[in-house]
């Protein structure tokens, strides 16, 4: 397949009906930055549909089969892995109640491939007639057709006994931060998850926001942090930790804004997980190479603002892609501090087995470089079960108010619970 180059006037319209088409596909990836700027970023959006190979794993030895994939299909790859590849990594396990039934791994050689940089668009394809074919799409349908009732699977008195069990978890020392997230859920007739992407996207666009479809699954995602990212010899890791509301009101904005600048509790959660992402990056890294470029930055959203740090560490040649992302994976900021007690403490507490929730959707290069979201902020969808779900959570340490903690997690549920509505 030749790469060609082409400069769309109208990049909007274009990737509504580039979207559009590669929904029809059994297997497609759509990641779309919406014009955030990243200094870190390498394409505005990357539109992958159709299989010519794949690799379906579930833990054991799924990322030793992955890095074999990888060797043997020196291209543009795309996929996702899920939280629980942790029992592969770590001695832990996954046994709470799970409705969607993902893969821990999945990943696959397009058939189409489109990377997007501004209005530019590179097109890797044996289609000769592809541009038609998509500029021939009608836009999609932006009906949700939600018919299902939502629940929840922790009432707020039982949020918050759990938040103070685990601060006496804290308290003991057994961890000194964790991650602690429920799920709300829904079993649904009618569902259209390409219409729910847009609105989701519409109603809190984000840097790293994803439509990922892998035949009966789907994950629409409104993901403001990326995990991990390398490019050349470099590795760059974004965690955010510490979240407010935003107000139409500007000087409450700001206000709110500069209040969680200087939260010295919200500051503490953010530089607690910046020192355990620096542990893991450490493992794989070029000793003293490990740097904080900004810690505890305020960057405003749609419907947050967060605090996020930038970590950057440098390899050597020779470091092997999978083991950089072993060593990181599960993320810090998802996990918590020491990350395996907390990850035991998770299983504990959660009702769910988190799935594709908080684990990472992105890709590989041929260049062997890799980019990699967190998958939070998300409607995650099993059609053959009718299946719909979406998990959030806050970060439990021993300044935790139960209270807050669960208003936190309701505004960072707001965005899903208007789509549904």
């Amino acid at each position: 397949m030749q790469p060609y180059d082409c400069i769309i006037a109208d990049i909007s319209k274009f990737k509504r009906q580039a979207l559009q088409w590669a929904a029809s596909f059994d297997v497609a990836c759509f990641l779309d930055s919406n014009q955030y700027s990243n200094p870190y970023s390498s394409y505005t959006t990357v539109i992958a549909a159709g299989v010519s190979k794949e690799i379906c794993s579930n833990s054991g030895n799924a990322l030793g089969e992955l890095s074999n994939f990888l060797n043997n299909n020196k291209l543009f790859i795309p996929g996702f892995f899920s939280y629980d590849l942790k029992n592969e990594i770590e001695q832990l396990h996954s046994n709470n109640q799970d409705g969607l039934e993902f893969l821990d791994l999945y990943f696959f050689v397009p058939r189409h491939l489109l990377l997007i940089k501004g209005n530019e668009v590179r097109i890797i394809t044996d289609k000769p007639n592809l541009l038609e074919e998509i500029n021939a799409q009608v836009l999609p349908d932006q009906e949700v057709h939600f018919d299902g009732t939502i629940h929840s699977t922790l009432t707020k008195e039982a949020y918050i006994d759990k938040v103070n069990q685990i601060k006496e978890h804290i308290k003991k020392g057994d961890i000194y931060e964790m991650t602690f997230c429920q799920q709300f859920f829904s079993v649904c007739k009618s569902f259209n998850p390409l219409a729910a992407y847009l609105q989701l996207n519409s109603i809190s666009p984000a840097p790293f926001s994803t439509f990922f479809k892998i035949r009966d699954k789907y994950i629409i995602s409104s993901s403001p942090e990326r995990f991990l990212k390398k490019e050349g010899l470099m590795v760059i890791s974004q965690p955010i930790k510490g979240t407010a509301a935003r107000s139409a009101d500007l000087i409450e904005d700001n206000r709110l804004k500069e209040d969680l600048r200087s939260n010295l509790k919200e500051q503490a959660e953010n530089i607690m997980i910046v020192d355990l992402v620096r542990n893991d990056l450490t493992r794989t890294a070029v000793p003293g190479s490990v740097e904080v470029k900004e810690l505890c930055g305020i960057y405003s959203f749609e419907q947050v603002h967060q605090m996020i740090s930038t970590i950057t560490a440098r390899v050597s040649a020779t470091t092997k892609n999978i083991d950089i992302i072993k060593n990181a994976f599960p993320m810090g900021s998802m996990t918590g501090a020491p990350k395996i007690k907390a990850m035991e403490l998770i299983e504990l507490y959660e009702e769910t087995k988190r799935g594709i929730y908080s684990g990472s959707v992105g890709y590989f290069d041929s260049n062997g470089n890799f980019d990699f979201n967190v998958i939070i902020r998300s409607l995650i969808y099993n059609k053959s079960k009718k299946y719909l779900s979406f998990q959030v959570g806050s970060a439990i340490t021993f300044a935790s108010d139960p209270e807050l903690e669960y208003q936190e997690c309701m505004l960072k549920a707001k965005a899903m619970l208007k789509v549904l509505s």
